[in-house]
Parts: C-alpha cells; structure tokens; sequence
C-alpha cells in the first residue's frame, strides 16, 4: 500500500465505523489471499521438526534427562506453532482451498489434543463479540468489578489463584488434553443412555429419531459431535502407536509435559492480546467492533523466532480486523498502514507478566483494570456516598 492509501486509511479511522468497514473489504481484497504452497511449506517445517523430536526423544530417553527435557521445551514450542496453524485452518486463512484447511486443521487438531472443528465455532464467537465483554469475557473468564466486590474475602483469593501466571501449564493441560476427552465421554454416555431410555419407553423408534432428539451442551450440533468423536478416536490410537514404538513410560510423560507448555504459553499469548492496561471492555450498549480490534486488542512485539512459532499472531490488531488475511501477511499489512495502528497498544514480552494484572472489567469506565484499582475506586465510592448528605 503506498503512502496517499495509509493517509486515507487513517482518515477513514477518524471518519466513523462506516468508513473503517469499508477500509476492512480493502485490507481483505489486498492481503486476504491465501498460497496453498506457502500454506503447505508451513505445515511441513512444522509437523516434519516435530516427528524429528520425537525420533531423537526416544534415543535420548534412556541416555540424558536433560537432553530429553531440552527436546520436550523444544516440542512444546513447535506445538505452539502447530495450534496456531491449525487456527489459521479455522478461519480459511491458511489455505486457498477449502477442503485443504478442513483436512489439514483435522490433522492439526488430532495433534495438539483439540477437536478443530468445535473449536473454530467457538472462536468465531470470539472474534464476533471481540470487546463486548458482556458476551465473552476470554480465556480467564473475566468478572466484572462489582461481581468481585461481591465475593467473599476467600472466593476473592481463590479468584485470583486460580489466574496465577504459575498454573499456566496446568490450565493448558486441561485445555488441550482433560476437557476435550471429558466433555466427549460425557456428552456421549448422556446420548447412549438416552437411546436407551427412548428404546425402552418406545422400541419401534428408529435409532436416527432418538438421536436427533437428544440435547447437551457439549456439542451443537450432529457435525459438531463426529468431529469430536473422530478427533478423540484419532487421538486415542495415535497415543497407542507411540506407546508401542517407544514405550508409554517415555510417551507420555514427554507429551503431557510438552502439550502442557504448549497450551499454557497459548493461553498467556491469548490473554494479553485483549488483557493489558485500561483494554477496550464495553458492554452491549454502544459496543464497536472495530474500536475493538484497535483499542481492545494489542499488537505484541516479538522476537523473530518467536513470532515463527506462533505465527505471527502477535500482529493480532491485524487478524481482527480481517481474520482471513493468512499469517504470512499479517506483518506485511501492519507496516503498510502504521498510521491506522499508530493507537494500538504494542506489548514486549517485559509487559506480558504485567498486563496480567488486569482481571477486572469496570463497566462503568468501559475498560479493564486491575484488583487495586478496582478496589480503589471502589473504596472511593463508598466514601463518597457515605458523605452524601
């Protein structure tokens, strides 16, 4: 984009939502088109390195642990990398060809533990409801200030336990690995025992209608569930294969401990892309999504080998305002319109721990805040009403 397109970019900014939607259809039809060999090359100079890993930690098992822990961190960085991709795959973004992002994000989900599928329906309500925090309060699940205030002393702690920097990788073991099996088991022992149910009180009705009948709220829909099922299938026997090729004492304790760096450094990334300092945080009324995507998400400035594993992903003003616009090119629009980002807030990685601070949204003051500041302004409230007359 040359210099006179950033100038009316920036005035399309200053012009209203209507002039930034029409600069979004701008930024799509200039960097919204995907390489199914650039998209391709990716995916191998992930998943490639990371076979490689496991080759070498079935050697270095029984010869060195600290070269078997070294291989593990290396492994979590390239699952990180293979999260993101399989996120690009969600958005249509990675490949030009649809069937391509459905079957590579299928085999990107078996990897890192999560049913792809479900989860991008989830993740574009993310993106749908992105500063509307009376929608979707994040990763953290967020409260609001007077929701805390309203806790007792010990809820209040546990609160803030729970959102500990340190419990990263246990929240990414959850994430990837525990819920995904859980809710599948769960929401499927609720289905058999409702076909039974149905069998017993009606043995004529077909299979078909019992099943269409069932409710949960594991899943959505009949497509929603064949993805987890075969997601959790796919898993299950690829964790026997490795089992069976370098023994389950080797196996699994090398792929907890990676996939629960891997989610755990992914949640932390997530956070601090929407929490840090004063975020954009509004409520239903007088909502703006592309407020939003300026002033509710941060442009996170990275080492570059950092930004390889996650995909560039740091440039993450950019993916809001066009989720469609591949990794490849995320950088390539951010420097071709640095007045339109000029208010973004850019974090290093110094500003990661300290942007976590902020677990609070204030509806009042439409941003987020952190527990002393909360309490602060709340003591200054009560104050103030107890000297009203």
């Amino acid at each position: 984009m040359n210099p006179s397109s950033e100038e009316s970019a920036g005035q399309q900014h200053a012009e209203g939502p209507d002039a930034m939607r029409q600069f979004r259809r701008v930024l799509a039809d200039q960097y919204a088109q995907p390489d199914n060999r650039i998209g391709l090359g990716q995916v191998l100079n992930t998943l490639l390195p990371l076979a490689a890993l496991w080759v070498s930690v079935s050697f270095a098992a029984s010869a060195s642990v600290a070269l078997t822990v070294l291989l593990t961190l290396t492994m979590s960085l390239f699952l990180l990398r293979t999260f993101a991709l399989m996120h690009e795959c969600g958005h249509g973004s990675l490949f030009r060809s649809p069937a391509l992002n459905r079957a590579v994000g299928f085999i990107l989900g078996v990897v890192t533990g999560m049913p792809q599928y479900v989860w991008a329906q989830h993740h574009r309500y993310h993106h749908a409801t992105n500063g509307n925090w009376a929608k979707y309060r994040g990763p953290l699940a967020i409260l609001s200030v007077d929701e805390y205030q309203a806790l007792t002393p010990q809820q209040q702690r546990a609160y803030l336990r729970v959102r500990h920097f340190g419990l990263a990788p246990l929240a990414g073991l959850m994430y990837l690995i525990v819920n995904p099996r859980l809710t599948w088991l769960k929401g499927s022992a609720g289905l058999i025992l409702h076909v039974l149910r149905g069998k017993l009180a009606q043995p004529r009705t077909p299979l078909r209608t019992l099943t269409r009948t069932f409710e949960t709220r594991y899943w959505t829909s009949a497509t929603e569930y064949r993805h987890m099922s075969f997601n959790n299938l796919a898993l299950l026997g690829a964790w026997v294969l490795m089992s069976s090729l370098i023994g389950p004492e080797v196996f699994f304790p090398v792929y907890l401990a990676s996939v629960a760096l891997a989610g755990g450094a992914g949640i932390v990334l997530f956070t601090v892309q929407h929490n840090f300092e004063h975020a954009y945080a509004s409520g239903d009324e007088d909502w703006e999504q592309n407020d939003a995507a300026i002033h509710g998400t941060s442009y996170l400035v990275l080492p570059a080998w950092l930004n390889w594993f996650t995909a560039d992903i740091g440039y993450h003003h950019v993916h809001h305002l066009c989720s469609r616009i591949p990794n490849y090119r995320l950088a390539e629009c951010h420097e071709a319109n640095l007045e339109l980002f000029a208010e973004v807030r850019r974090l290093t990685l110094a500003d990661v721990l300290p942007s976590l601070k902020f677990l609070l949204w204030d509806e009042q003051a439409r941003r987020l805040v952190s527990v002393i500041e909360a309490e602060a302004a709340y003591a200054g409230r009560t104050l103030a009403a107890g000297n009203h007359p």
